[in-house]
């Protein structure tokens, strides 16, 4: 099987030992997961309403590294560091995808990285 691994240069740098995202096959994209870093490395600030904004921003970015959108994503797995938050996590979700419904998961985790609210990963298809 083939695989590449990627990092966006616009995205923010990953806070470990792993990449951006991994290409198979020629055609599915698996994403690490992202949380609310800003292209510095430092946190967004905020409830999750505003996590959620940057997380998109983040996914966008690396996807677009690709030649690749949000149109292209096929499931999703949303990390919430408290069901409290999943309605305002799925407004900024619903706003992100606009018609578009990916498959998706949502789940209360114990932790995030750098006690984030929200972590959200994804696979996308190139067509």
């Amino acid at each position: 099987m083939s695989v590449t691994t990627f990092n966006s240069p616009t995205g923010p740098q990953a806070v470990g030992p792993y990449s951006h995202g991994v290409i198979a096959r020629g055609e599915l994209v698996f994403l690490s997961g992202q949380i609310p870093l800003l292209a510095n490395g430092t946190m967004v600030v905020g409830d999750c309403t505003e996590q959620t904004r940057q997380v998109f921003y983040n996914i966008k970015e690396v996807l677009s590294s690709q030649g690749l959108g949000l149109n292209d994503v096929v499931k999703c797995t949303v990390f919430l560091a408290s069901m409290e938050d999943f309605a305002a996590m799925n407004a900024v979700y619903g706003e992100a995808f606009g018609d578009h419904r990916p498959a998706r998961s949502a789940f209360q985790v114990a932790r995030l990285p750098k006690d984030a609210l929200v972590e959200i990963e994804v696979i996308a298809c190139r067509s």
